[in-house]
């Protein structure tokens, strides 16, 4: 491979929208005003949604929570992307797409809280969703996994001639581990119908990217594989929509796999369990605070005569009481039944686990099993 250009699409950063939310007319998709909209609306939705289950946590209501502040951008515009059968393999910061697709927030709600409405039966960390209703599958706390399983899907959908795209998402720290080598090596050479896209947030929890590569952007890593890369602004929906929505037809065309490096940056802690207090300075977030893509989005609307103060108001409320009602209703849950435990291990339950279930069931209930599941 020769070198590499200067105006190559790895190096530089695709926009639409400028800092204060006009947009560049040459790049601008202009998408009909009922998706522009509803874009708008699930962002808004998962960080009043963030910030609502944040203070849940703080309250003892919820044991772990992982907000997206300020990384909204890249799970929705993926969301209105994609089609509904195509698959998402997430990283922390992705089960958002699921709210867009029409997963329901209750059932979204009782996988954090781990209780009866929970279709994991509370057998996953919190922040961990996942729905095969929407073709979302759970992420793992080990960092990485999920990139070559998205690569893996890819290439069975496209042994079957199934016109199916897979997503698997990352966040920066994910490119220093082995599972980011072998699955970009593996869409290069078979040219599957994969999307991947790092989610660039500067910060693998505690350790900056400077530290993290010496390359000079993330995205241009895709050239070593053989693969279509981009750099876009992850704080521009606009721009993410774009890259992300030709990347998907790219893929579902036959013309392989596409590396896009998102750059946004993490304004909230890693988790509910971080401090970044620690590791970074309130200069540097408040930097990014101000290219917040909900406000960014927020502007070009407004200038588009879509939303204004009353409009805006109006959302805000029924988003408000829709995350109001489903917590009331997801807090009436009780804890899952015990008997689950033994649910879901073999198609058919040996004798010992039967003998097991049974002396389980001769027990009283514990306290917490009479209460809700919070």
């Amino acid at each position: 491979m020769g070198p590499i250009a200067e105006d190559d699409p790895t190096l530089g950063l695709f926009r639409v929208l400028r800092d204060d939310g006009t947009a560049d007319p040459s790049a601008d998709p202009f998408l009909p005003e009922a998706q522009l909209l509803g874009m708008f609306t699930e962002m808004l939705k998962i960080r009043m949604i963030d910030q609502r289950m944040l203070m849940r946590q703080r309250q003892g209501k919820i044991g772990f929570y992982g907000t997206i502040t300020g990384q909204e951008a890249t799970p929705i515009a993926t969301a209105f992307a994609t089609q509904k059968e195509d698959w998402i393999f997430p990283a922390l910061r992705e089960s958002s797409i699921m709210l867009a697709r029409g997963f329901p927030l209750v059932t979204w709600l009782a996988q954090v809280y781990g209780n009866a409405g929970d279709v994991l039966k509370g057998r996953q960390m919190p922040s961990h969703m996942s729905g095969r209703s929407v073709n979302q599958v759970s992420w793992s706390s080990c960092i990485g996994p999920q990139i070559p399983q998205a690569v893996g899907a890819a290439w069975a959908a496209k042994l079957r001639k199934d016109p199916v795209v897979t997503i698997g998402f990352m966040g920066d720290g994910a490119t220093s581990e082995p599972d980011f080598h072998c699955a970009m090596n593996f869409a290069g050479v078979y040219r599957v119908p994969c999307v991947m896209i790092c989610q660039n947030n500067h910060w693998s929890i505690s350790v900056p990217t400077a530290r993290q590569t010496a390359s000079q952007t993330i995205a241009v890593k895709a050239h070593a594989y053989g693969l279509r890369g981009i750099r876009v602004d992850g704080n521009d929906i606009l721009a993410l929509y774009r890259v992300i929505k030709d990347a998907v037809d790219r893929a579902r065309a036959g013309e392989g796999a596409t590396f896009i490096e998102a750059l946004t940056y993490r304004i909230g802690p890693h988790s509910s369990s971080d401090d970044p207090t620690r590791y970074r300075s309130e200069e540097e977030v408040e930097t990014w605070r101000k290219r917040d893509p909900i406000k960014r989005f927020e502007n070009y609307l407004r200038n588009a005569t879509l939303l204004d103060d009353a409009r805006l108001a109006e959302i805000e409320k029924g988003i408000d009481a829709q995350i109001s009602a489903a917590i009331v209703e997801v807090e009436k849950f009780p804890l899952p039944a015990r008997e689950t435990l033994f649910t879901d291990v073999f198609a058919q339950t040996p004798r010992h686990l039967r003998e097991q279930q049974e002396e389980l069931q001769k027990l009283p209930p514990a306290p917490s099993e009479h209460g809700g599941g919070h």
